[in-house]
């Protein structure tokens, strides 16, 4: 018998609570062993707590490391920090891996299969800006200071190379701007080539591009690339792109991994447009629970899940309005439920 697996469960805010549903039935179907701890963070933490990252909700994830969370809506006013960035301090998930695989074939680009590694915690992401007043304007001058640390890149690079050997791939790119910010990107490009040459030499093959002409190629031909890892903002940047060339956000999950805690997430907003309707394309929060299944070594399900929503897609043709079809969220469930049963 599978031992039980205490994981914290954040629904999100507007379409949240529509596709953690769809995806908990789903994993209910493949019979994951999670015992789920519901808390709520976001605009559904201000109403119950008046705190957009509740007490009550980092407790739990402090207890079971572990959390699957939806898209969560940092109210605008009121001086609120994003929930997202005050998690990946709280447990300094300093890794986010967000993958890029076609699963729909056919379409401008294809046979897309793209792992993108972001450092998650340092950069120009650590907020500390400020203004300086000058003469009657308070805002004449604004400051921000971006902070790389050695010990910070060697994390998400140590992790970075260890996953890509792991999955077997072949070659991780360096992005960086170290020919204009030499010391910001240079410490983190120069820390991967000292890392590589220490540990990772004749197991994987390094490169590195600049973040700009990065862009272009992952444009014109982006089968030339294999594994990127990047630094914050370049990564927030990236890992969309590399979104757009799989058909969208719809189709794009994060695993944030710490020294204390790794929480899965849909990459993609709350959506406050289409909640409530019924409609949403729930894949990417699926394919964040995926994540999570091999995170606990359930591979098998892991895969099982993966396949089911590939088979709804492509063999049963059952998908959501923006993937083309005129499946609601229910039915596309439903039809990945019954390619989970029969798997």
């Amino acid at each position: 018998m599978t031992a039980r697996i205490p994981a914290t469960l954040i629904a999100g805010d507007g379409i949240g609570p529509e596709i953690m549903n769809a995806t908990l039935t789903v994993l209910e179907a493949l019979q994951a062993p999670f015992d789920w701890d519901a808390q709520v963070a976001g605009l559904g933490g201000v109403t119950v707590a008046g705190d957009p990252l509740p007490q009550s909700t980092l407790d739990s994830i402090r207890k079971t490391r572990l959390a699957l969370k939806g898209p969560l809506e940092t109210p605008s006013g009121g001086g609120y920090r994003s929930s997202n960035v005050r998690l990946r301090e709280a447990f300094k998930l300093y890794a986010n891996m967000r993958p890029g695989k076609t699963m729909i074939p056919g379409g401008r680009f294809d046979n897309i299969d793209l792992m993108v590694f972001r450092e998650n915690v340092e950069g120009l992401y650590m907020g500390y800006e400020h203004y300086i007043p000058i003469d009657d304007d308070p805002h004449a001058v604004a400051i921000a200071t971006g902070v790389n640390t050695r010990q910070g890149s060697r994390h998400i690079l140590d992790y970075a190379f260890q996953t890509a050997i792991s999955m077997g791939r072949k070659k991780v790119t360096v992005v960086h701007k170290a020919n204009i910010m030499k010391a910001l990107t240079g410490i983190f490009l120069e820390t991967a080539y000292q890392l590589h040459k220490e540990k990772y030499a004749g197991q994987i093959a390094l490169d590195d591009v600049i973040v700009d002409a990065c862009c272009m190629k992952l444009v014109i031909n982006p089968w030339q690339f294999d594994t990127l890892v990047t630094t914050n903002l370049f990564g927030d940047i990236l890992s969309d792109l590399v979104a757009g060339l799989v058909g969208g956000l719809g189709m794009a999950p994060g695993a944030n991994i710490g020294q204390d805690a790794a929480i899965f997430e849909a990459v993609h907003g709350s959506a406050p447009d289409i909640a409530g309707k019924g409609i949403a394309n729930p894949i990417a929060l699926m394919l964040a629970a995926g994540l999570m299944l091999d995170h606990v070594r359930l591979h098998d399900k892991a895969q099982r899940l993966r396949q089911a929503i590939a088979d709804t897609l492509n063999v049963d043709g059952v998908r959501t309005g923006d993937l083309g079809g005129k499946a609601n969220t229910k039915a596309f469930t439903d039809a990945v439920v019954a390619r989970v049963r029969h798997s």
